[in-house]
């Protein structure tokens, strides 16, 4: 399958994103990977000034809530830059069976490297309303809930539930409504 089909078309609106981890293999079950992912989620709100409205990480994929002025530009930044990291961080913890996981499933046009953490494009879609936007939010924040992984959605390490019950999240975001 090729790029994705869906764009960003005005930049004065956040989009819902989902980056899914390719053929589903759950990479975020390993900590370390989550977080440099949160790290560079918190990189691309302070050097790239996008908002973060909401976050959740989910064992093969995550869903965000951003608003850029440029947001396929640091979409692809932001997956090309996790995935260098991301692979790095299993090579030098010697993880073979993943690393030989995301060089088989490795899309066949991907000459520049051994490995594919994401696939391709993003599922991205335009949040033109207050009502859309708390929709996304608690659905974004009960994905751990539905997936019985957790019984409140606050409960679940990496995610902004914290952040809008008035608690401190693993990383800042910009609450809706403020």
């Amino acid at each position: 399958m090729g790029r994705s089909r869906f764009k960003f078309h005005e930049t004065h609106y956040p989009y819902f994103i989902t980056c899914s981890v390719l053929d589903g293999i759950a990479l975020f079950s390993d900590p370390e990977l989550v977080t440099i992912v949160l790290n560079s989620l918190s990189f691309i709100q302070t050097e790239w000034a996008v908002t973060l409205y909401g976050y959740v990480i989910m064992e093969n994929h995550c869903h965000l809530v951003v608003q850029s002025e440029k947001p396929s530009e640091h979409i692809r930044n932001f997956k090309s830059f996790t995935a260098k990291k991301m692979i790095l961080s299993l090579e030098e913890r010697d993880r073979t069976l993943i690393l030989e996981k995301l060089k088989f499933h490795k899309k066949l046009h991907k000459h520049q490297s051994t490995h594919q953490v994401w696939q391709e494009g993003v599922h991205a879609k335009q949040i033109d309303s207050d009502e859309k936007m708390s929709s996304v939010l608690e659905y974004i924040h009960f994905n751990p809930v539905k997936a019985g992984y957790v019984d409140v959605p606050e409960h679940w390490r990496y995610s902004s539930a914290r952040n809008y019950m008035g608690r401190d999240g693993l990383i800042p975001v910009r609450l809706f409504g403020e």
